[in-house]
């Protein structure tokens, strides 16, 4: 459950001019680290966000190794997306409580259409199913949003990929000072609900208010307490 809002937890790119005088995504690479924590603050784990330009767009991936008693979390994404930040392939290794699961999508957006393939456990499978125009997974979705919200938009509520299709909405809140390293950093809020055959929760996201809204916290109030991410600098 913890990894699922990772990915919702994010289009037309700046001109090239201003993106030589700008650090981070969508101007340049990016690695962030992220430490996760329960309310009472004691940590849990941490997670990674990296974008790396490919010769196509972008290579995005994300991390995440936690534990919870009784519970361990060992998950890596990938998505490889166009300069669109449209989907052209994401796979999910997913490591919990001992459990692996292996999957990958391949899209195909001129047709329409994208196929799942089960990797591990071996012989799980495959399925086709029809896409949308632009078709996102969940990680190049978290990458899309922060330039649109980098362009004063919100994304329209949309299909999202991860594994099975999710529905995502995202609402701006509003602006608010949150505590990043120590220090106080004005921040817009954006409130995202999330609901698909795994998963119906909602959380909220912290983005600076720079030119790449670098995400600063996520927090996800859950049966348990309230857990966040919080970007160490």
């Amino acid at each position: 459950m913890l990894m699922r809002f990772l990915p919702f937890t994010f289009a037309a790119l700046f001109p090239l001019l201003a993106a030589s005088a700008q650090p981070g995504f969508p101007f340049t690479d990016e690695s962030l680290r992220y430490n996760l924590s329960w309310q009472s603050g004691t940590s849990l784990g941490e997670a990674t966000l990296t974008a790396h330009r490919s010769a196509v767009g972008w290579n995005l991936d994300a991390t995440l190794n936690a534990s919870v008693p009784g519970f361990s979390l060992a998950d890596q994404l990938h998505s490889a997306v166009d300069a669109g930040l449209c989907s052209q392939e994401f796979e999910r290794d997913l490591t919990h409580a001992g459990n692996r699961t292996d999957d990958k999508t391949s899209f195909d957006q001129k047709a329409g259409s994208a196929t799942r393939t089960t990797v591990f456990p071996a012989g799980g499978g495959r399925g086709d199913f029809s896409i949308a125009t632009c078709a996102r997974d969940a990680v190049a979705f978290a990458y899309y949003a922060r330039v649109e919200l980098g362009q004063g938009r919100v994304p329209a509520p949309q299909q999202v990929y991860f594994g099975s299709a999710y529905s995502v909405s995202l609402s701006y809140v509003g602006a608010e000072n949150v505590n990043s390293a120590g220090k106080s950093v004005a921040a817009d809020r954006v409130h995202a609900a999330v609901k698909g055959p795994k998963a119906d929760f909602q959380c909220d996201m912290f983005f600076a208010r720079d030119a790449a809204r670098t995400p600063l916290s996520i927090r996800i109030p859950l049966p348990l307490g309230v857990f966040s991410l919080d970007l160490v600098r």
